[in-house]
């Protein structure tokens, strides 16, 4: 099976809206250490380390905050795991520290293997700064497990301040050593991403809200704000009526939104993206306003550069004019 086109943005936050701003931090943190301490010790640090629930927090999403993390979903049955896995341990050592390497027992991990939406094994993602992002599934040629490798390298380091140079297990495991990360200089932010970690999503909404009365550009207060508003509309919702509704009644456009709202939390973006593009297509008026206005919503959410959001915006001008 080819693999699928890499995405470098995610649906799924797996550390809310704090995660890219505290990875630069952590990568600026973890630099500044090594140069203040050139010498001091560090423990060795595998690069291709066996992950469970219990350990999956701290192993990839925390250390994700200082390297790219490529996932490895797999079992022992599979056949096709056993053809590339072994391609991405060899290139995890060759890549020399550039990204880790996270293997996946789905038949003993089978609630991560349902939060990633897996289809299939083998399969393939990246954590970065906290972001789930799908890289590929099936057995690929190594030439293109390269290609997306490489990628996902760059946009770490252009998206988010990690992997400026190789980086050795040694100088990760410094940058383990930095300590916890100092909190956002913005105190107003800081008290909307304590809200909205605390599950408080009134209080993060309005917080977020007062932050971009004043400051219209902040990008984190606007992300933010997008996600709490998501998180608030889906609360208590059920997925399964909601299912059933939107699937019962087509032209009922608040089913089809509540349906759109529980894609995109769930990861699958495209299916919410065409949901909603369809009913900008089959509707007029208010109808028709209010799935394009929260279709634009969702894209603030997923982010503007995401090729899902391109397609889907190219596909609402068609339907528009």
């Amino acid at each position: 099976m080819q693999p699928r086109n890499m995405s470098m943005s995610g649906a799924v936050d797996l550390s809310a809206v704090k995660a890219a701003a505290e990875a630069k931090q952590k990568a600026e943190q973890a630099r500044a250490q090594r140069a203040a301490q050139p010498d001091a010790p560090a423990a060795a640090v595998s690069l291709v380390i066996d992950v469970d629930e219990a350990t999956f927090e701290q192993e990839v999403v925390q250390r994700s905050a200082e390297v790219p993390v490529v996932i490895d979903f797999w079992a022992e049955w599979c056949g096709p795991c056993k053809q590339l896995s072994p391609v991405l341990e060899r290139l995890t050592e060759e890549y020399a520290g550039r990204f880790v390497l996270a293997k996946i027992d789905v038949d003993a991990n089978q609630r991560l293997f349902q939060q990633f939406g897996v289809q299939g094994i083998p399969a393939v993602f990246a954590v970065i700064a906290g972001q789930a992002l799908p890289l590929f599934q099936g057995v690929a040629p190594e030439p293109q497990v390269r290609q997306v490798l490489d990628q996902l390298i760059q946009a770490a380091e252009e998206r988010f301040g990690i992997v400026g140079q190789p980086v050795d297990p040694e100088a990760a495991a410094a940058a383990r050593v930095a300590g916890p990360v100092e909190p956002p200089a913005d105190p107003a932010l800081a008290h909307a991403h304590a809200a909205l970690d605390a599950g408080d999503l009134n209080g993060a909404i309005q917080a977020y809200e007062n932050i971009l009365a004043t400051e219209p550009g902040n990008t984190e207060a606007a992300l933010g704000l997008g996600q709490a508003k998501l998180l608030a509309r889906v609360q208590g919702t059920s997925a399964e009526q909601a299912r059933k509704d939107a699937a019962e009644r087509p032209e009922d456009v608040e089913a089809q939104l509540a349906v759109a709202d529980l894609d995109l939390v769930g990861g699958h973006v495209e299916d919410a993206f065409s949901r909603l593009i369809s009913t900008v297509q089959r509707t007029a008026g208010d109808d028709r306003d209010a799935a394009r206005v929260r279709l634009l919503e969702l894209f603030d959410v997923v982010g503007p550069d995401d090729p899902r959001v391109v397609a889907a915006r190219s596909a609402l001008a068609r339907v528009l004019f």
